[in-house]
């Protein structure tokens, strides 16, 4: 039994001995890459912003008075000059009647003034009279000419405040808001109350989007717009920027520049008000080498296989923060390639182009085809992959 025993620990000892030579001489370090393909690059400036008619008219009421009649609701199609609201035409009817008698009562008054004038010239003419009594006379004339005046000026505004008892449309377009009622009081003391809000054409809308005073720079006029509404998230509409408005707006010390967008809605799809998130279109490379932004940011730790493996239940071990590039004076970045048959990453200096947050144009320095380190994959949470963005990829 002896024999037996000894020759067994043997082969037990053995075998423990290879595995430990084994997983001493064993890379523990496993690295998720990514391979340098071509496809196509597009860098945006990102914002959001609300569509808007391109020409909004509100329209609202001069003098006061109760709605007696509507004739536009809310979608209504109006023509310039269409009636869409009646005020109460009463008591204004009755102003122009009182303006009116008193315009009379005035051309009375001049027409005896005018006589009396005449017969005083005579009077004193036969030195009947004294001057001052054609003086008189002339004035009096003179002031019933001036009343005559200022009572025609007031049958002139109470004419024009009837007139305004209709409420036409100033332009062609629908009608997007109704803000009255037939019955209701309006209020014109101090500003005109808003009885409707037309709108041009909704088959051309705009959107008026802020911009960061950090991207506005890229912004220009001519550029392309995508973006997308919350009513269709599955639909990518299209514009153009048609204006860069250079006043800024300071909300909460952050400055943004209004951003008009020309958006075509011909299929009358979009609604104002609603909020669009666009990418303006800065730049787009097609056919080009690229690599994922993971790469760009991956630094392997300075020594990788003495790290400890993680052991659940116990704190992870620190480790040192890393820029999240490396870049050269001469503009060049450094990445880190894993070549065939290598079990550690080489570093490489590239020249890089545009990026659209997710992948970027490498210029020089890697060929199609080349594999890039993007994380390291272990049980040690020092050593976790880094950088997953949502969106990547498959290689």
């Amino acid at each position: 039994m002896k024999p037996i025993l000894v020759i067994l620990i043997a082969v037990f000892s053995a075998g423990g001995g290879w595995w430990y030579w084994q997983a001493a001489h064993e890379d523990p370090v496993k690295y998720q890459t990514g391979v340098v393909m071509r496809g196509d690059v597009t860098q945006v400036v990102t914002a959001t912003g609300q569509l808007n008619p391109v020409l909004n008219v509100q329209v609202g009421s001069q003098i006061s008075g109760n709605i007696l009649k509507l004739y536009a609701d809310y979608n209504s199609p109006v023509k310039e000059n269409e009636i869409v609201a009646v005020l109460d035409p009463a008591p204004y009817t009755a102003a122009v009647h009182q303006a009116d008698a008193n315009v009379a009562f005035a051309q009375a008054a001049l027409e005896l003034a005018q006589l009396t004038a005449k017969r005083k010239a005579e009077l004193v003419k036969e030195h009947a009279a004294p001057q001052a009594d054609l003086d008189t006379a002339v004035a009096n004339l003179h002031q019933a000419l001036a009343t005559l005046q200022i009572n025609q000026a007031a049958l002139e505004t109470a004419q024009v405040n009837l007139d305004h008892c209709t409420i036409t449309s100033p332009i062609d377009g629908i009608v997007i808001s109704r803000s009255v009622d037939v019955g209701e009081t309006v209020a014109a003391s101090l500003n005109a109350p808003v009885l409707f809000t037309i709108a041009n054409d909704l088959r051309k809308m705009q959107i008026d989007a802020s911009i960061a005073e950090g991207d506005v720079g890229e912004v220009d006029n001519g550029q392309a717009v995508n973006f997308t509404v919350d009513a269709y998230p599955y639909r990518t509409f299209h514009g153009v920027v048609a204006q860069v408005r250079n006043s800024p707006v300071t909300v909460q010390n952050v400055v943004t520049y209004d951003t008009v967008v020309s958006v075509n809605n011909a299929d009358l799809k979009l609604k104002p008000g609603m909020t669009a998130s666009i990418s303006v279109v800065i730049a787009q490379h097609n056919n080009v080498l690229e690599i994922p932004n993971a790469a760009l940011r991956f630094r392997p730790p300075e020594d990788a296989k003495k790290l400890v493996p993680y052991v659940p239940g116990t704190p992870p071990p620190r480790r040192s923060a890393t820029p999240a590039q490396h870049i050269r004076h001469d503009g060049a970045h450094t990445i880190y390639v894993l070549p065939p048959d290598a079990k550690k990453p080489e570093p490489v200096q590239v020249h890089l182009g545009i990026s659209d947050g997710i992948y970027t144009e490498v210029l020089d320095g890697l060929k199609d085809g080349d594999v890039v380190v993007d994380a390291i994959l272990s049980d040690n949470p020092a050593l976790e992959p880094q950088n997953h963005g949502p969106g990547r990829r498959p290689f």
